[in-house]
């Protein structure tokens, strides 16, 4: 625009110029989030790994779906009880791993249960993933509210949450699980139709009371370098509440550390509550990965299939899941240029 253009314009005409590129198209402004986002559709990595982790979560969720087309009751239907060979310490007379593979147990039967492999592993992988997604919303939540308190707040309050953080974190996991569990379940040791259950939520518990204060420390952390910020004084100087202060003005600019913390936290779980089951503190009531792969290692020599296969789905849901966090980490740290 040009003076002359600018002198023929009457009062109230003037427009600010629309800034373009080379090619003549507007440059809009975009937020860090858009950013990463477009960083994370143009990651190869990060398209593969989030392909195979939706594939794995909707043959959990849709469990009950794919065991109908193989006519598979579920995880204890023992219909196939009477194709179990005793002869040879009870392993299955079809399908492997002695026999021709065949349709109606595609991945076989369990020795001396005979229930179906195919449904164990789906119905499994969709309770370790329940409790790995359960541990990871509750310990976020936690460890936010912690951590915005402990950042946000002076004097003796900040003392005693980070003490708390510091207290938990001395305490070694696998130790507290191994003492915890057995007292919580033992409780209900007679009552086996709520044991399960009990089972369930206290594995949950020992994996959130455990975990919340890795992301309550990084969170307090962010508060302390951004409660000095002029937009939160200015919230203070107006009369905000401390509530709209910490979930209005703080908690937005956090959410790309909250996001690259889940991601990372969420592989973690998985990995922790299939160890966990493998050591028999887990859960009973309910197939698990974990459980599976403590029940069939002992016929890793005569049925590898039985053995391998929760193994490789265990693996590869951690590997992608761990791959699909390291990107997201890259897409919203600023500092990274891929």
């Amino acid at each position: 625009m040009t003076v002359a253009d600018l002198e023929t314009l009457g009062p109230g005409d003037e427009q600010a110029e629309v800034p373009r590129d080379s090619s003549g198209k507007k440059i809009t402004g975009r937020s860090p989030s858009k950013i990463a986002l477009e960083r994370l559709r143009k990651d190869k990595v990060a398209i593969v790994s989030g392909a195979i982790v939706l594939i794995l979560v909707l043959a959990a969720i849709f469990a009950p779906l794919i065991l109908k087309i193989f006519g598979i009751g579920g995880p204890y239907d023992t219909r196939g009880v009477q194709d179990l060979d005793l002869a040879t310490g009870g392993y299955p007379a079809v399908g492997p791993p002695f026999h021709p593979f065949t349709w109606d147990h595609p991945l076989g039967l369990t020795p001396n249960t005979a229930y179906d492999n195919l449904a164990r592993l789906l119905y499994g992988l969709r309770v370790s993933l329940g409790i790995a997604l359960g541990a990871t919303l509750f310990s976020s939540i936690i460890g936010i509210v912690m951590g915005l308190l402990a950042g946000f707040a002076r004097g003796w309050v900040d003392r005693i949450i980070s003490f708390t953080i510091d207290l938990f974190l001395s305490f070694p996991f696998l130790l507290g699980a191994l003492a915890l569990a057995p007292i919580i379940t033992s409780r209900f040791a007679t009552q086996q139709d709520k044991l399960k259950w009990v089972q369930f939520f206290t594995l949950m518990f020992v994996l959130v009371i455990f975990s919340w204060m890795y992301l309550a420390r990084l969170i307090r952390g962010q508060v302390l370098s951004l409660r000095e910020r002029e937009f939160v004084q200015s919230a203070q100087v107006l009369g905000a509440p401390t509530s709209r202060i910490l979930f209005k003005e703080l908690l937005p600019n956090l959410i790309a550390p909250i996001v690259v913390s889940v991601s990372l936290t969420l592989p973690g779980f998985v990995a922790a509550e299939a160890g966990l089951s493998f050591l028999g503190i887990g859960i009973t009531g309910f197939p698990s990965l974990g459980q599976t792969i403590l029940r069939a290692s002992d016929y890793y020599k005569n049925y590898p299939l039985y053995f391998y296969a929760p193994v490789l789905i265990v693996t590869v849901l951690v590997v992608t899941l761990n791959m699909l966090g390291d990107s997201i980490r890259d897409a919203f740290d600023p500092r990274t240029r891929r």
